[in-house]
């Protein structure tokens, strides 16, 4: 289902936008910039920089855990631009899988919306159990179960309130984590340069850790491209701009200011954050049982600093699941809004918040309280690859969905100086942003903790499809052949 003409994807924009904007009991567009900032920054910071991190550099190695993370920059800056433009033509919320709909076809557009669903129901989960299992270093004695049930509540509770105090909350929550980041970048970049009064011992020096007994790349170079997925979910929330769209005030200016302010911000943090945790850590004794940072704090000996960077992280994974319960409530509002999923979901409270919807989504949460029961430890790393590859086909269908849409807009006369945003080098961004989703893919097939995604996400994807064309492909070729038999 394509694109007919440009002025039609303008229309279809305003109409939207004027929609949300008139009634009084939609979404509001109550966000500014900077709450989108903070809600991608809040949704990207979490459990895949301050937990699996230790995954990737204990299996890629220092430098390959460095070179995964550049190349994980490098696709969400890719993705980013991509997205970017869809958004300010689009500017409506949970807007994936409309973007896929109206220029893929209307069956892509379910799938994706379901896949972005399964990703944030799965890394509640995943920030759950992190959270809990850092806990642990205060409440040995106390199950992990216990620590989800209390943050899912509390998680609830914010997103339940308006979407404007989840903005305003999520903002400082952000901010709080960033400030965890900087304080790792610069107190530990100092250590590594020799300046480090507190630590007990010896402590590394920048590059020492990076050449390991096993040489540079200890697992091989192939140890890159496996880990290439445990760190595109890393960065996986960049894209809550977009499902934030709707809820913003003057897309056309903020939705920009803010992708390129945190593509910039993005691209600081992670890879300075690896970088010192690569030098600092021994790549064999990092683990996904203890943080990284906190590893590093107590390295540099200062007085209970571990301990409140253990608190950090926590809030920090808190304010991740706290975007991905967002996300999630607004994707099924989408759907049922297209009239692709129960009309229930589109109910909203008088203060515009869709609680059928959010409902529902905290179940995605409950998987948490089944792998912290099982096997924390073990089955937090399958919950990241599931939602890992749940973000790079979502990463996949945004990418496809501008190259398809750009193309159409110029075959079809548009001007492109009338667009408010354009993404740059068009078509290779998203050709390359596209190519390298498929190699992460391709390289999790070969590593037993993450080839589950594979065996789980492949046939939910497969799902969709066939639940779309039996429930809805069916229904609208039956009603195209009556009216066809009308017409004749």
């Amino acid at each position: 289902m394509g694109l007919s003409s440009p002025t039609e994807a303008e229309a279809s924009a305003h109409e939207a936008q004027s929609r949300t904007d008139a009634s009084p009991t939609g979404l509001r567009r109550s966000m500014e910039a900077r709450h989108l900032v903070m809600i991608a920054m809040g949704g990207v910071i979490g459990s895949g920089l301050f937990v699996s991190s230790g995954y990737t550099i204990s299996t890629a190695g220092p430098l390959g855990a460095v070179i995964a993370f550049l190349i994980g920059a490098v696709v969400v800056y890719l993705v980013m631009a991509c997205l970017g433009e869809l958004a300010v033509a689009f500017p409506v919320s949970g807007a994936f899988h409309i973007y896929a709909a109206r220029t893929i076809g209307p069956a892509t557009g379910f799938a994706t919306a379901w896949l972005y669903w399964l990703c944030w129901a799965v890394a509640l989960g995943s920030e759950f159990t992190a959270a809990g299992l850092l806990m642990q270093r205060w409440f040995p004695g106390v199950d992990v179960w216990i620590w989800c049930f209390v943050f899912a509540t509390v998680l609830f509770t914010l997103n339940a309130i308006s979407s404007r105090v989840f903005g305003e909350s999520e903002f400082w929550f952000a901010l709080i984590k960033v400030a965890a980041v900087v304080g790792l970048i610069i107190l530990g970049g100092a250590a590594l340069a020799g300046f480090h009064p507190l630590a007990a011992g010896d402590f590394p020096s920048f590059g020492e850790n990076f050449s390991t007994p096993d040489g540079l790349f200890p697992n091989g170079f192939t140890g890159v491209f496996v880990t290439c997925l445990a760190v595109f979910y890393a960065f996986s929330g960049s894209e809550l701009i977009g499902v934030a769209a709707g809820e913003t005030a003057n897309p056309g200016a903020n939705i920009p200011k803010a992708m390129r302010t945190t593509v910039i911000r993005l691209m600081i943090f992670f890879v300075g954050a690896i970088v010192v945790i690569a030098a600092t850590i021994p790549y064999e004794q990092v683990s996904v049982d203890e943080s990284p940072f906190v590893t590093v704090f107590s390295m540099l000996g200062i007085p209970f600093a571990a301990d409140i960077m253990n608190f950090v992280i926590i809030t920090a994974l808190l304010s991740a699941g706290n975007c991905g319960l967002f996300s999630c409530a607004r994707m099924l509002f989408s759907l049922a809004d297209e009239g692709h999923a129960p009309k229930a979901f589109r109910k909203l409270t008088k203060r515009g918040i869709p609680m059928v919807a959010l409902c529902v989504s905290m179940l995605g949460g409950l998987a948490s309280l089944i792998s912290s029961v099982v096997a924390p430890a073990t089955v937090y790393l399958v919950l990241v690859s599931v939602a890992g590859f749940a973000t790079v086909g979502v990463w996949m269908s945004i990418v496809a969905s501008h190259f398809i849409y750009r193309r159409t807009f110029i075959k079809n006369g548009g001007d492109l100086s009338t667009l408010p945003y354009k993404a740059p080098l068009f078509p290779l961004v998203p050709i390359f942003a596209f190519a390298l989703c498929v190699v992460s893919l391709i390289g999790i097939a070969f590593d037993p903790n993450q080839v589950a995604a594979l065996l789980f996400g492949v046939p939910f994807v497969g799902a969709c499809y066939a639940i779309f064309y039996f429930k809805y492909g069916r229904r609208r070729s039956l009603k195209k052949a009556v009216s066809g038999s009308a017409a004749s």
